[in-house]
């Protein structure tokens, strides 16, 4: 996917987000433990809700916003999100998991404070730091909720 303005910023944020959701659904059937798969299904709506509201942002943030320029982060940090269903989840606990869900999260972040501190202000700026909110809040709620079901 070629980004280039923040609206490609936000689809690649959320199309990041379907794909863990999709992961974590293929990896629940898989675990053997009943709390795993508590885990695993609660971090997949998570996932799933998260990129809904990745979405809504487009909807309704402005065109100024969405139009802004972003190209030079991705040219000099290429943006790749490392898949998680890669066979190695089935052997793995669930505190590796929820490290490797919450680096692709970090992954979101880091980007969206670098281009905080590149934009002039005005609504991006504004976009981006709601984003960073989010991406940090709900980074927070899963890991908070990875250590209650999972006892991590």
């Amino acid at each position: 996917m070629q980004i280039e303005t923040l609206k490609d910023v936000l689809h690649w944020t959320a199309e990041l987000h379907r794909q863990l959701s999709g992961c974590l659904k293929h990896c629940e059937d898989r675990v053997v433990s009943e709390r795993a798969q508590l885990l695993l299904d609660y971090l997949e709506q998570h996932e799933d809700r998260l990129a809904q509201v990745i979405d809504r942002f487009e909807e309704m943030a402005s065109s100024q916003a969405l139009n802004t320029w972003c190209y030079e982060y991705f040219d000099k940090n290429p943006a790749q999100a490392t898949m998680l269903c890669d066979g190695e989840l089935d052997t793995q606990d669930i505190a590796v998991l929820m490290a490797r869900i919450l680096e692709q999260h970090n992954l979101a972040i880091e980007l969206y404070r670098y281009l905080f501190a590149q934009s002039s202000g005005g609504s991006a700026r504004e976009l981006l730091q709601n984003l960073i909110d989010i991406e940090t809040h709900a980074a927070m709620q899963m890991s908070q909720g990875g250590n209650r079901l999972g006892g991590i």
